[in-house]
């Protein structure tokens, strides 16, 4: 279960779930407000007073002008009844009716009817008066402010509002939520990987590794895990090295003080059957002799053999010159290989290195007699010194026939030899001594086409340089 994200997630709803609501009630509050102060209900009052004041003033307009026509004020016009045939036809007395333009003015129609017995025709009398504002146009804005409160209730405006809001609030709010939930999966993928690999490393697996994330503060822990996973590996690989060359040197110990004490009487009494081989058979005792002396010779190598891996001889670190030391070992076995190339390719800036030189020069008097006898007479011998990120590389290439893959995996253990006469302890007291000057010697690719060593060692302490010095070219 992913509790970094869901944490991420509770806290984002926490802290922004208080802060929506009362953005929701501080703007449905502020609607509220305005649509209270919207002049609807004052907008009906007027229409309505608008709408009494015009009747009353339409009455009492009519009351003026039936009192001035009664009372003779206002002269009328007179119209025969086909002009007013409509108001003849409707029998009434009198009527009043507005004209004019846009109903601005009253008239009051009057019936007279002159000699009717005699066969005349009536008359029909029209007093008028001006009404002093249009009417029609009260009417019309009436009408209008009527049709907008009307609008007005057929629409809720506070509840439209209202769920507007809310749906934009919360489509905006799921949205943020939406975003989170994604981010907080990128930013908690990484951890739950980082806390997988620590438990695989917790339980002995020191080759899990975690993808590069970025360059973040999450890349910058993953990367930092990958470095120190890689350096427990390299830790734990060295160390099983040391305890492998631990238990070889016990045993040849043990058996270094066996042999030796053999060895000493065998050559005293070979030598003293040469010393009195006067007789007749003296010859074959001769011969004989000289057969028991090599092979005690023979045993003598191999007890050296073995008392050199299995002392522990002290070691004396210091600031070495790698390229004096290549250089002086090449030029010390190029007379024991006069038939070998030798080629050089040295750091432009002659670089120092914090070993035991004594040891140094061991690692590489073997390297470099392995490999001319793998290249053979006519073959190529390269060494090459380079420095990377604080660390000082010697390597060793050859163009002999390389090696194969089951060379590769048992190169370094004792008393394994893949060459005529071998002992199997060279190359496991070179990374032995290597590892004593706190580095290591690794297999590589060769590139003259056999088989590469790179020795790797220590860097300057802080506060030294490096020694700058011409640039070395290829020397033969």
């Amino acid at each position: 279960m992913n509790r970094l994200r869901n944490r991420l997630i509770f806290v984002f709803v926490v802290a922004t779930i208080l802060p929506l609501g009362l953005t929701l009630w501080t703007t449905s509050s502020l609607i509220e407000r305005s649509l209270g102060l919207a002049p609807f209900a004052e907008l009906g009052s007027v229409s309505q007073s608008l709408e009494r004041t015009g009747r009353e003033l339409y009455k009492e307009s009519c009351d003026e002008l039936r009192r001035e026509a009664e009372e003779g004020r206002i002269e009328p016009r007179r119209l025969q009844p086909k002009e007013a045939q409509a108001f003849w036809d409707s029998g009434a007395a009198s009527q009043f009716e507005l004209a004019g333009e846009r109903s601005s003015r009253l008239d009051y129609y009057v019936r007279h009817e002159v000699g009717r017995d005699a066969g005349h025709g009536g008359e029909v009398w029209v007093y008028s008066r001006p009404m002093g504002i249009a009417m029609d146009d009260l009417t019309d804005q009436i009408a209008r402010a009527h049709q907008a409160l009307n609008r007005s209730e057929a629409r809720d405006l506070r509840r439209g509002f209202n769920t507007t809001l809310l749906v934009v609030a919360s489509v905006l709010w799921l949205a943020a939520l939406a975003g989170l939930v994604f981010l907080a999966d990128r930013i908690s993928r990484p951890v739950q990987q980082l806390t997988r690999g620590l438990k695989q490393v917790a339980s002995g697996d020191l080759a899990a590794r975690v993808e590069p994330r970025g360059s973040d503060e999450i890349g910058a822990a993953v990367d930092a895990f990958n470095n120190m996973a890689g350096q427990l590996e390299q830790a734990q690989q060295r160390l099983v090295m040391v305890t492998r060359l631990a238990s070889w040197q016990a045993l040849a110990r043990k058996m270094a003080h066996e042999v030796k004490n053999s060895l000493t009487p065998i050559r005293l009494t070979m030598e003293e059957i040469v010393s009195r081989s006067g007789s007749a058979d003296g010859a074959f005792l001769e011969q004989a002799a000289q057969i028991v002396a090599d092979e005690v010779q023979t045993l003598e190598r191999r007890v050296r053999a073995f008392s050199q891996f299995a002392s522990e001889p002290p070691v004396m670190p210091g600031e070495i010159d790698v390229n004096a030391v290549v250089e002086e070992r090449v030029a010390f076995l190029k007379s024991a290989h006069p038939e070998v190339t030798y080629e050089l390719r040295l750091a432009a800036e002659r670089p120092l290195a914090m070993a035991d030189a004594d040891l140094i020069k061991g690692v590489l008097t073997n390297l470099l007699e392995n490999a001319a006898e793998a290249a053979r007479p006519g073959g190529v011998v390269l060494a090459a010194t380079s420095m990377d990120h604080g660390r000082l590389k010697i390597e060793v290439h050859d163009s002999g026939p390389g090696l194969s893959a089951q060379a590769r995996s048992s190169l370094f253990e004792p008393t394994i030899s893949f060459k005529k006469g071998g002992m199997g302890l060279g190359l496991s007291i070179a990374r032995r001594s290597a590892l004593l000057c706190g580095g290591d010697i690794e297999v590589i690719e060769g590139e003259l086409g056999g088989a590469g060593f790179r020795v790797i060692l220590r860097g300057p302490a802080p506060g030294i340089g490096v020694q700058h010095g011409a640039a070395a070219s290829s020397h033969r």
